[in-house]
């Protein structure tokens, strides 16, 4: 969130200060600063987006604990049990039937290059290894945050909003997937009233 605010400050008072040399100086120096110009509004804008992520962040780990899990199946074809289109997904188990692992998709495209270069079916070894061990906090029937270990395994970094999207089959529904009252409630103070039994 810090480095939000930075960066939406940085761009928006970057391109104030340059308007008002340009101003105030040579004619031939606005042409120097133009690609700012037109870059520095749409930076501005895609760092607004970057917002409600982050706040989607900040409500789910204040709801779950950091779990760190190993050798997570992971990948960036379409699944057909994901109901919508998405950009990659990772397989988490179910807090109530271990066994049963559940697909969680990213919700947003913006910032997954990194993630994306790892979880490429012909991704270099050395690459696939960084994501061998992840971070997770959340609840794999509704919502997550999915982080990488950081530099020499300290804490989370390169965290991410993870979702559930798969389309029940057969009439199932969140109680089929073990999920009791306290647990949809759980969902709700994450997810808001969208959360279904």
């Amino acid at each position: 969130m810090v480095m939000n605010v930075i960066g939406l400050f940085g761009w928006v008072s970057g391109w104030v200060v340059l308007l008002g040399v340009s101003v105030y100086s040579a004619d031939w120096l606005v042409w120097v600063f133009l690609p700012y110009f037109v870059y520095g509004p749409y930076r501005a804008l895609t760092q607004l987006r970057y917002f409600p992520a982050a706040l989607s962040m900040l409500s789910i780990l204040r709801t779950y604990r950091w779990q760190l899990l190993r050798g997570v199946p992971c990948g960036l074809t379409d699944r057909p049990e994901v109901s919508s289109r998405h950009y990659g997904w990772f397989e988490f188990p179910n807090p109530a039937c271990p066994e049963q692992w559940l697909p969680m998709v990213f919700t947003r495209h913006l910032r997954l290059e990194w993630w994306c270069r790892r979880m490429a079916p012909r991704a270099k070894p050395h690459l696939k290894a960084q994501i061998e061990e992840i971070w997770f906090a959340g609840d794999a029937r509704f919502e997550g945050v999915i982080a990488a270990p950081g530099r020499k395994g300290r804490g989370p970094r390169r965290m991410h909003v993870v979702e559930q999207r798969s389309t029940p089959q057969d009439g199932e529904s969140l109680n089929d997937r073990g999920a009791g009252p306290d647990d949809i409630a759980w969902g709700r103070r994450v997810d808001g009233p969208t959360v279904r039994s």
